[in-house]
C-alpha cells in the first residue's frame, strides 16, 4: 500500500509544485519591477481568476471520485461517460465566462477596493487571461479523469509542460520584451491552450479503446446526472467558501495599502507552495479511496488513509522547518523591495505555522472526495468560513490589524481539519487511522 500511495503521490507532488512555482516566478518577475503596484495587480488579478476558476474545481475533484469508483467497479462505460459529462459542463461554462467577461470585471472591481494603479493594471491582466476559461475548465475535467483512472503520470506530464512553457513565455515577455502584467497574462493564455492540446493527445493515445464505451443516450441519463451534480454541487459550495476566504483575504490586504498587499501576496504564495506538495497525497487518497470504495475493500481504505496522513504531515513539518530557517532568504527570491520584505517579516510567523496547521484539512479533503462523501466537506467549509474566519477577522482587526487576517486564516485551516476529523468515523466507514490493517 505504501508503494501504491507513493506511485500516485510523487507524480502529483511534482506536477502540483509546478503550479505554485509558476505563481512564484510571476510574483518574482513583477516583484522586481520598479513599482509595488505591479505585484498588487498580479495578486488582485490572480484572486479574481481563483474566484472564477476554483469555483469549477468540482470538475476535477468530482470527476476523480466518480471515475475512481467506476474504475474500482470495472465499469468502462460509466468511466468514459463521466469524462464526457465533465467536459460538456467545462466547455459550456468556459464559453459563458468569456461571453460574460464585462459583467464579471465590473463586479470584481466593485467588490475589491484597490489603488487606481493596481486597478488599472489588473484590468489589463484580466482582459487577456479571461480567454483561458474554456481551456482551464477542460483541463480540470481531463486531469481529474486521469487521476480517477489511477494515472497520475499524465496529469504530471501535462502540468509540467504547461507551467514550464508558461514560465518561459513570462520571462520572454516581461524581461525580453519589456512587458509587465500583460506579458504574464499572455504567457498564461498561450500555455493553457497548449496544455489542453497535449492532454487530448495523451487521452486519445492511451485510452482510444475506452472511447468505444461512449453511449450518447447516457450523456444526460437522469440518475447519473443527478449523482454527478449532487457530488459536484457540494464540492462547488465547499470551493466557493474556500475562494471567498482567500478572496476576502486579498481584498482586505489591499485596504491596508500596496506594501501590505504585496507582502501578504508573497506569504500566501508560500502557503500555497506547501499546500500543493501536501495535495500530492490528497490526490493519491482521492484515487485510492475511490477505487477501494468502488470495489468495497474497506481494509485497504483504512490503510490508504493511514499512509497518506503519515506522508502528508511529514512534508508539512519539513516545510515549516525550512521556512523557519531560511525566512529572509526566501522572501528575497520574490522581491528586492526592502519595505515589502520588512513588512513580510512582521507576519512571517504565521507562514511558519501554516504548513502543519493546514495539512490535516488538505489530506481529509482528498479522502472525502474519493469516497464521494461531499456533504460533510461542504458543511465543514461553511463552518470554517462563517463561524470561524469571518468573526475572527471582524473582532480582531480593530486590535491586531493585518495580524487579524493571518489569525483568521490559521483558525480557518484548523477548523476545517477538526470538523472533517469529527465527520470521518461516520462518513468514511468507521476509520481508525492508527489501527493495524
Amino acid at each position: 500500500m505504501n508503494r501504491k500511495v507513493l506511485n500516485l503521490a510523487i507524480p502529483n507532488i511534482i506536477s502540483n509544485l509546478s503550479v505554485p512555482l509558476l505563481g512564484a516566478v510571476d510574483t518574482a518577475l513583477v516583484g522586481h519591477l520598479e513599482e509595488a503596484y505591479y505585484l498588487g495587480a498580479i495578486a488582485v488579478g490572480s484572486m479574481i481568476f481563483n474566484f472564477i476558476f476554483w469555483g469549477f474545481g468540482f470538475l476535477r475533484m468530482g470527476t476523480t471520485g466518480i471515475t475512481a469508483q467506476a474504475f474500482g467497479e470495472k465499469n468502462q462505460t460509466e468511466s468514459i461517460m463521466t469524462l464526457t459529462r465533465a467536459l460538456t459542463v467545462a466547455i459550456v461554462f468556459g464559453v459563458l465566462i468569456v461571453l460574460l467577461q464585462a459583467w464579471i470585471a465590473d463586479l470584481s472591481f466593485w467588490l475589491v477596493e484597490a489603488s487606481p494603479e493596481v486597478e488599472r493594471y489588473t484590468r489589463i491582466y484580466f482582459e487577456i487571461r479571461i480567454f483561458t476559461a474554456p481551456a482551464t475548465l477542460s483541463l480540470y475535467a481531463i486531469n481529474g479523469w486521469f487521476l480517477g483512472m489511477q494515472n497520475a503520470r499524465y496529469p504530471m506530464i501535462v502540468t509540467i509542460f504547461l507551467n514550464s512553457l508558461n514560465i518561459g513565455l513570462d520571462v520572454l515577455f516581461v524581461y525580453g520584451m519589456g512587458m509587465t502584467v500583460d506579458g504574464v497574462a499572455m504567457g498564461t493564455l498561450i500555455a493553457r491552450y497548449a496544455g489542453i492540446t497535449l492532454a487530448v493527445v495523451l487521452l486519445i493515445y492511451k485510452y482510444r479503446s475506452w472511447l468505444s464505451g461512449y453511449v450518447h443516450d447516457l450523456l444526460l441519463e437522469l440518475e447519473a446526472m443527478k449523482n454527478f451534480f449532487t457530488v459536484n454541487r457540494d464540492i462547488f459550495i465547499r470551493t466557493l467558501c474556500l475562494i471567498f476566504t482567500f478572496s476576502f483575504f486579498t481584498a482586505k490586504s489591499a485596504e491596508f495599502g500596496n506594501v501590505v498587499l504585496a507582502a501578504n501576496s508573497i506569504l500566501l504564495q508560500l502557503w500555497m507552495i506547501v499546500s500543493y506538495g501536501i495535495d500530492g497525497f490528497a490526490y493519491a487518497a482521492e484515487s485510492l479511496i475511490g477505487r477501494y470504495t468502488g470495489s468495497n475493500q474497506q481494509k485497504r481504505v483504512k490503510l490508504a488513509v493511514k499512509y497518506c496522513f503519515i506522508w502528508g504531515t511529514g512534508i508539512a513539518v519539513t516545510a515549516s522547518l525550512v521556512y523557519a530557517v531560511f525566512d529572509v532568504r526566501i522572501l528575497q527570491i520574490f522581491t528586492n523591495q526592502q519595505d515589502v520584505i520588512d513588512t513580510a517579516m512582521v507576519y512571517f510567523l504565521w507562514t511558519i505555522a501554516g504548513p502543519v496547521v493546514s495539512s490535516f484539512s488538505y489530506i481529509w479533503d482528498g479522502i472525502f472526495i474519493g469516497a464521494t462523501a461531499t456533504g460533510p466537506m461542504r458543511d465543514s467549509m461553511i463552518v470554517a468560513t462563517l463561524v470561524v474566519f469571518l468573526p475572527t477577522y471582524a473582532i480582531g482587526v480593530h486590535y491586531l490589524g493585518n495580524h487579524a487576517l493571518w489569525l483568521g486564516m490559521t483558525l480557518f485551516m484548523l477548523a476545517r481539519g477538526a470538523t472533517l476529523t469529527y465527520f470521518a468515523p461516520k462518513h468514511i466507514l468507521k476509520i481508525n487511522l492508527w489501527s493495524k490493517a
